[in-house]
């Protein structure tokens, strides 16, 4: 059988099962009205099990290579532009904001979704960072510590204060040339190069404007967005070992000004469709934007990813 026919088959029974139980899907994803016992646990169980998996796996292919020390950390403050610390505070509130609608699908209550949801990402980076300090080739951070802690405390504040999120860190990526320079640092295939490569990473607060002015006639989903990135990176540092060896390029930050859209505000009565909203509403969708910078001044895009 061709391929042509494997993806047709394919499609057809997913067709067909999405067909007759949408119904039952959809009711899946509706979150509960009152505490579901039989989500809850099966919860805490799924999450559980995830997070060991993903530790384990984390071990292995990350620390297993390198030789352990005593628990210790390090001063890693002045590295990478501080984009690195962008990123613990994107990942612990986006961890935190799924931990805390995951509580609100199994009926928990507000407090509960909060305090045991919404930390679920400082839980996971905090171990993570211990990890680190257990290695020779890294250190405890406790600059990536506080930056983990303002992600969950950036998610738990807007509840607190408007009991919805109205700011929004989100994450966008293109390659750069840099990557070619040190692939071994910066990543040699496109997936590493969205993990390594700092200077294609940008990373948004995106406001809804309806949020704060309610009775504006703007679009309910249309977002402004500050962003975030730097340039000119091969390492850390400017001064690392072998830097001889490698061309010299102006380190510099970067920040943009665009358009965004927040997809949570997107009307729809699926309860499938508002999960996966939430999921990608991580994601700045490319937009015309205007960088700011030392080196190239003001620069408009007509499309920035």
């Amino acid at each position: 059988m061709n391929n042509s026919k494997v993806i047709i088959t394919v499609l057809f029974v997913l067709n067909s099962i999405f067909g007759f139980s949408q119904i039952s899907i959809d009711s899946f994803f509706k979150p509960s009205d009152s505490l579901n016992k039989s989500r809850r646990n099966t919860l805490i169980c799924s999450e559980a099990t995830i997070a060991s998996i993903a530790l384990i796996g984390l071990n292995q292919l990350w620390y297993a290579d390198y030789p352990h020390s005593n628990l210790h950390s390090i001063d890693d403050n002045q590295e990478w532009l501080q984009m690195d610390k962008a990123g613990h505070l994107f990942s612990a509130y986006h961890l935190g904001t799924f931990g805390a609608n995951a509580l609100q699908w199994s009926g928990c209550t507000k407090k509960s979704q909060l305090l045991y949801g919404a930390t679920l990402g400082l839980a996971f980076m905090t171990t993570v960072e211990v990890f680190d300090g257990y290695s020779s080739q890294w250190g405890f951070s406790w600059g990536d510590m506080a930056a983990n802690t303002m992600g969950t405390s950036f998610f738990i504040s807007q509840e607190l204060l408007w009991k919805e999120q109205r700011v929004v860190p989100k994450f966008s990526f293109h390659t750069t040339s840099f990557s070619a320079v040190r692939p071994q640092v910066l990543g040699s295939s496109f997936t590493q190069q969205i993990l390594k490569d700092y200077n294609g990473q940008t990373y948004w607060l995106s406001a809804n404007l309806h949020s704060f002015f309610k009775h504006s006639k703007t679009p309910i989903w249309l977002n402004i967005a500050i962003g975030f990135g730097a340039d000119g990176m091969i390492s850390g540092t400017e001064n690392f070992k072998d830097s001889d060896l490698y061309p010299k390029y102006n380190r510099t930050r970067q920040f943009y000004f665009s358009l965004d859209a927040d997809l949570t505000k997107i009307q729809t009565k699926s309860h499938l469709l508002k999960t996966i909203f939430s999921v990608f509403n991580s994601i700045k969708i490319p937009a015309p934007t205007i960088e700011i910078s030392k080196v190239t001044g003001f620069r408009f895009h007509y499309l920035y990813f």
